[in-house]
Formats: structure tokens, sequence, C-alpha cells
């Protein structure tokens, strides 16, 4: 059985766009890490306590996107895209500096984030590669939505969505992937950010979706 390493980016790289829920314009930089540095997400528009790791237990807000915070209130939003291009790519260690408190949205895709990786470069470090083993199934429930995870040979994810919608109705409502960085490319990476039209003015007045528009969500 071959030993898996852990993974880097060869070098800096950065990219500029606005978050679909603040409407603010961010630089993010993406920096080479050493081994076992894990994912650490930089506030460089802060001087002091602005590291935080994007860790279960560090996310502080799922509504509508994933809101990360260290224990003096620093907050990082929409991390998901680009965590899961780190994730899909097999990167295991980065600095990811952001000048504001949402990681930009781009096109509502991991798509160009997996393209600004892949063009660094991906190099292998000394370090041997950790993973989480599930020995047990596991299942969390809130009001009509179950996630569920239990042990397997592999890591495969298996997703239904409902939508009471004329055009999802027209759609397979359910996908299953086991996961590659060939299928991550190819079946995930792509995946966009949706909305309804309807529930935008909504969210607005909750100061939500103030940067979401055709570009980067779809609706």
């Amino acid at each position: 059985m071959s030993i898996l390493t852990q993974k880097t980016i060869s070098k800096k790289i950065s990219i500029e766009g606005i978050g679909v829920h603040t409407g603010l314009r961010a630089k993010l930089v993406i920096l080479p890490a050493q081994p076992n540095t894990g994912i650490l997400f930089k506030r460089v528009d802060l001087i002091k306590n602005n590291t935080i790791v994007p860790t279960y237990n560090n996310v502080v807000d799922a509504t509508l996107c994933t809101t990360i915070s260290n224990d003096n209130g620093v907050k990082v939003s929409t991390i998901e895209h680009l965590m899961g291009a780190f994730y899909g790519l097999g990167i295991d260690n980065a600095i990811v500096e952001i000048n504001s408190q949402e990681i930009p949205i781009m096109d509502g895709s991991s798509t160009q984030f997996v393209f600004l990786i892949q063009t660094a470069g991906i190099v292998e470090q000394n370090a041997v590669k950790k993973f989480v083993y599930v020995t047990k199934s596991v299942q969390v429930q809130r009001d009509d939505a179950v996630a569920r995870i239990k042990p397997y040979d592999g890591f495969r994810v298996t997703f239904t969505l409902e939508f009471d919608h004329p055009v999802y109705n027209k759609y397979p409502h359910s996908a299953s992937i086991d996961f590659s960085q060939t299928s991550f490319i190819r079946e995930v990476s792509r995946a966009r950010t949706f909305g309804l039209m309807d529930d935008l003015e909504k969210l607005k007045k909750m100061n939500l979706a103030l940067g979401a528009n055709l570009n980067n969500v779809a609706l």
C-alpha cells in the first residue's frame, strides 16, 4: 500500500472579487505552507489576533454560507468553495490571506480557485497525509433536513435536493459521487451557487446576497 504525502502549492497566488453576501471587494492571497500547518486564514486588514483555523468547532454561522471565527471574534465567511478546491486537489497546507471578511464568490463555483491552484502547481511534501476514519454511523437532523455519515472504503457523497419549483422538478433530485481529484474537477467544481429570484429582496433585507448578480449566482 503506497503512502500518501501532504501537499501544498508551489508559489504564491492571488485573486480578487466581491463577496456574494457583503458585496465588498476583497483580495485573496494564497501562500505555500510547511507540512502539518493545515489551512489557515489570516485577516490582513487587521493587525493582531487575525488568524482563524477552519475547523468544525470554529464554525459560528451557516446561514447560506459557512462562517468561521477565532476566540477574538474575527471572522471569515463563505469559505466553502475555496475549501472545496483545497480538498478536491489534495492541498493539505496553505495560508490564505484576505483583506476583508468574505471570500470572493467569483463565478459562484470553485472553478476559478481550482484553476488558480493548478496554475501555481502542486508540490508533495515530506510528511504523511492525515485522514479521519469513520468507524460508526452518525446522523443529525434539523426540521426536514438530514445528514448522515457512515463507514465506507473510500469517500462517497450522496446528495438529495428537494425544491418545490417547476424548473428543478425537471431534473434528477439525487446524485452520488465517488470522490477523486478527477471526479471533483469534472463533476463537482463547476457546481454554482443558486437561488430563487423571489427570495432576493428578502435576503437583502437580512443583509445577505448584497453582492449577488447573474455573473456569480444562478437565479
